[in-house]
């Protein structure tokens, strides 16, 4: 178990994430690559009355972490039990191993839309995925879960009650999908807005969708049909036939690009195509039963061409098996999620009012707020 102070070399580095608006500042870092190891940070901690943070991979830490962070990115052990269509993850585990293990037996997992994010952190705050209207949250496919308890002791008990170090989850039988995205020009975004919410409505559960505005900065990296543009980015994961019948009514406005097309699930990261760069940034949503068109107004207003701070704005259709899920972010009355995100460097504080101007149109009808959507701002 290799440890660091914030004088030694390599402190830095193990204590930096995805997330970079995070100025952590532990006294120790534990380094850990077993279960043994978290639970000795935990008891050193508790010796020492130091609060303790976790910090494994994926899109990090909501706060800054001080006392005792336990680092556990080496904790990355995957195995794929086919027979019960179960697999278990260490702590340090992200969702690309397992959709690559669990692909091997013609399975998938309920992973989110980007493959680098932890398995353990996103299955804490739910997990919502891009098959979840059909299969429901990642949470609820827990089968069991190693913890180390505030007093050190390793054992197996529920989600919540300490740190985890193991998971063991549920597999769908699931090895294609027909998805990818349709991306519009600026002139178009209302059209478009105002279209997939239309085509929304009544959708059946096998239908994962969202909508994303998206300021692409003037960057040689971007694609010349998005570059220096404002876009609206359909994304689209569908479990049947007759994909290209389903999206019809989206094609028909004319995409810039369309990269729709039968995949297997191993390739579902390119649907959202989320960057993977670690930034900094800001970010809350709110969870709306409708999407009228007072909401979309707003929502081009305040984060559209002519918002006046870059965002990058995305709306979720939920519904399905969403409306049974035990999840207290989640009511029959949860229709839809509109989540907003900006780079915060160099102001902080104009990101933070020009949320808050979003938000303040969306907050009478919504009926909650997703928590793995809330990045730099408090849950309560």
């Amino acid at each position: 178990m290799q440890t660091f102070t914030p004088d030694q070399d390599g402190y830095r580095e193990e204590i930096a994430g995805f997330q970079t608006g995070i100025r952590s500042t532990p006294q120790l870092v534990v380094v850990a690559e077993t279960a043994a190891d978290v639970a000795a940070a935990v008891r050193q901690a508790a010796e020492r009355e130091l609060p303790v943070s976790v910090q494994a991979t994926g899109h990090g830490l909501r706060a800054p972490a001080e006392g005792v962070l336990i680092s556990t990115r080496r904790m990355t052990g995957v195995t794929v039990d086919p027979n019960r269509a179960v697999a278990r993850v260490d702590a340090g585990a992200t969702w690309g191993s397992v959709i690559t293990a669990a692909a091997e037996h013609g399975l998938a997992p309920l992973s989110g839309s980007a493959p680098g994010v932890g398995v353990v952190g996103y299955t804490l705050g739910g997990g919502f995925g891009l098959l979840g209207r059909h299969f429901g949250l990642a949470s609820d496919r827990v089968r069991a879960a190693d913890v180390v308890l505030p007093d050190g002791t390793a054992t197996r008990g529920p989600l919540g009650t300490g740190i985890v170090t193991a998971l063991e989850f549920g597999l769908v039988p699931v090895t294609a999908l027909y998805g990818g995205g349709l991306y519009f020009d600026t002139a178009k975004i209302p059209d478009v807005l105002r279209t997939w919410r239309d085509w929304t409505t009544g959708l059946p559960d096998t239908v994962g969708t969202s909508v994303a505005l998206l300021p692409y900065p003037d960057l040689p990296m971007v694609p010349e049909p998005l570059r220096g543009k404002h876009i609206a980015h359909v994304r689209v994961a569908y479990l049947g036939t007759g994909g290209d019948r389903l999206v019809a009514p989206l094609r028909a406005l004319g995409p810039l690009q369309d990269t729709l097309v039968t995949m297997p699930f191993t390739d579902s990261g390119q649907i959202a195509a989320e960057p993977p760069h670690p930034h900094s940034y800001l970010g809350d949503n709110r969870v709306l039963p409708a999407l009228p068109d007072d909401i979309l107004t707003a929502v081009l207003d305040h984060a559209g061409p002519g918002a006046p701070v870059p965002t990058v704005l995305i709306i979720d259709l939920l519904g399905g098996a969403y409306q049974h899920s035990s999840a207290p972010d989640f009511t029959p009355d949860s229709r839809y999620t509109v989540r907003a995100l900006s780079v915060v460097e160099p102001d902080a504080a104009t990101v933070q009012t020009a949320h808050a101007k979003l938000f303040a149109q969306l907050d009478a009808p919504s009926t909650g707020r997703l928590r793995s959507f809330v990045y730099g701002q408090p849950l309560g």
